[in-house]
C-alpha cells in the first residue's frame, strides 16, 4: 500500500482528512510497538511503558499528543527507516508472540492488526483523494448476481443489538449486547446507485433548499458542492474520478463519496429515509427463523472473496454477490461500501473504554454511524457488527448508502 508513495509524496498535501505518508506508516509501527512490547505491568490499563527502539518515538508518532497539523513539520526519520522501524517491531512482536501469548497479548496483537487494517484503508482514501494510481494489489472477479430491485419486507422484533463477549475480538464501541425494539419496516435490497443518485443530481438537489436539513444547507453553501465530490459533467455526461483517471459513470455501481448530509437530502427526495443502526443491524444478521443473530449477513461461515466484496481494487455492481444475501434477501450489507446510518455514534448502555481509551470515547455524539465495510476494508474489520464512524460532513471515505421506505416512522 505504500508503493509509489516516496519522494514528494511522503508527505503530499497539508489537509484536514489526510495524514502524511510517511507519518502514517510510523504511526502503524509505533502503535504495534506501543501495545505489544512495550508494557511493563500485568495491568492491562497501565500507562507505564519500557522505552521505543526508535528516539523519540512517543513524541513523534502519538495521535493522541501530536497534533494533526504538526505532523508535516516533525524531524520524522526517512522513509527507509521508517520502514525499518515498522518491520524490527514486527519481528520482535512474532518472536514475542511465539514465546508467549497470553490473554492481553493475544488482545493487543489483535487490537494492533485491525488498527493496521484501518490504515491501510486510509491509505486507499489518501490515493482517491490526492489523484494517485491505485495501490497495485491483487484482486478477484467480483461474484456476478442477478438484478434485485424493490424493498425487503422486514417484520421488526426484539433482538440483541451488539456483540456478545464470547466473540473473539470486539472493539469497545461494540459492547456490549443488549435488547433492541425495532418496528416493523422496509428496506432497499440495494445501495443507492449512480443513476439514481444522479437523477437527483440533474433535478438541481444541490440547489433546492426543501431536501436538506438547516445543517446539510449550510454545509452545502460552504462547500459549494454541486454534484457529489469526484463527479464532473464532461461532453455532456457524467464522468467519474476514480484514483488518477477519470471514467464514465457505472450507473450500477453504488453511489460513493457521498456525506451524510448528501445521503439525507437525498433520501428527502426519494421520500424515503436512512435506516437507524438497530434497523441495519437487524437487517443484516437478524434470522427470524433461526431466532438468533448472525455473525454476518450470509450466517456464521467465515468470509471469502464469494461472500462479499472487501478486500478488493474496485467496487462492484450493487447487484453482484448475491451468495452474501441478508436472512432477508439484501445484497451487500458487507462489503463494497460503507453505508451511512441515521444513528449518532454513542455509546452502548454501560460501556467503559478498553485500554486504547482514544478510540472511541472521544468521538461519542459528533459522529455518525455507518456500517458495512468498503471493497478496500480487511474482513477483520468488514462485519455485520463493526461500528465505523466519520463526521457527517465527509466525503473521502468509501461510503453510500441505502434507503428505507418512511412507514416505519
Amino acid at each position: 500500500l505504500t508503493g509509489n508513495l516516496t519522494g514528494v509524496r511522503e508527505f503530499g498535501p497539508r489537509l484536514a482528512i489526510v495524514n502524511p505518508p510517511r507519518w502514517e506508516l510510523g504511526h502503524v509501527g509505533w502503535f504495534q510497538e506501543y501495545w505489544c512490547l512495550r508494557r511493563i505491568e500485568a495491568d492491562r490499563f497501565s500507562s507505564a511503558r519500557g522505552a521505543s527502539i526508535l528516539p523519540q518515538a512517543d513524541a513523534l508518532y502519538n495521535s493522541a499528543t501530536v497534533p494533526h497539523d504538526a505532523r508535516w513539520s516533525l524531524p520524522l526519520p526517512a522513509f527507509a527507516t521508517t520502514l525499518g522501524y515498522c518491520a524490527e517491531v514486527l519481528a520482535r512482536t512474532l518472536e514475542r508472540l511465539g514465546q508467549r501469548c497470553d490473554e492481553d497479548d493475544a488482545y493487543f496483537a489483535q487490537l494492533a492488526l485491525r488498527h493496521e487494517d484501518m490504515h491501510a484503508e486510509a491509505f486507499h482514501y489518501t490515493r482517491q483523494t490526492l489523484g494517485y494510481e491505485a495501490p497495485a494489489l491483487a484482486g478477484a472477479e467480483h461474484a456476478r448476481g442477478g438484478p434485485v430491485h424493490g424493498d425487503a419486507e422486514i417484520p421488526g422484533g426484539d433482538f440483541p443489538l451488539g456483540a456478545q463477549p464470547a466473540e473473539a475480538f470486539v472493539f469497545d464501541n461494540e459492547k456490549w449486547s443488549h435488547p433492541a425494539k425495532v418496528r416493523p419496516f422496509r428496506m432497499a435490497r440495494t445501495a443507492v446507485t449512480n443513476a439514481e443518485f444522479a437523477a437527483f443530481v440533474e433535478d438541481e438537489g444541490y440547489l433546492r433548499s426543501e431536501f436538506w436539513s438547516d445543517a446539510g444547507w449550510r454545509w452545502l453553501q460552504e462547500a459549494r458542492h454541486s454534484e457529489p465530490l469526484y463527479w464532473s459533467r464532461i461532453g455532456g455526461n457524467w464522468q467519474l474520478r476514480r484514483f488518477e483517471r477519470w471514467i464514465a459513470l457505472p450507473p450500477e455501481e453504488p453511489v460513493t463519496h457521498v456525506n451524510w448530509y448528501e445521503a439525507e437530502a437525498y433520501c428527502r427526495y426519494a421520500g424515503r429515509r436512512l435506516p437507524t443502526e438497530a434497523e441495519w443491524e437487524f437487517a443484516a444478521c437478524w434470522d427470524a427463523a433461526a431466532g438468533r443473530k448472525l455473525r454476518n449477513p450470509w450466517g456464521d461461515d467465515p468470509w471469502t472473496p464469494e461472500h462479499a466484496c472487501l478486500r478488493q481494487n474496485s467496487l462492484a455492481s450493487v447487484h453482484a454477490y448475491p451468495r452474501g444475501d441478508s436472512p432477508w434477501g439484501i445484497r451487500q450489507m458487507v462489503g463494497n461500501l460503507w453505508e451511512w446510518t441515521a444513528s449518532a455514534f454513542m455509546p452502548y448502555p454501560g460501556f467503559s473504554p478498553d485500554p486504547y481509551k482514544e478510540y472511541s470515547q472521544p468521538w461519542f455524539g459528533t459522529h455518525q454511524v455507518l456500517r458495512g465495510g468498503a471493497f478496500a476494508t480487511s474482513p477483520r474489520i468488514g462485519y455485520a457488527g463493526y461500528r465505523n464512524f466519520f463526521t457527517p460532513d465527509r466525503a473521502d471515505v468509501f461510503a453510500g448508502f441505502r434507503t428505507c421506505a418512511l412507514e416505519a416512522e
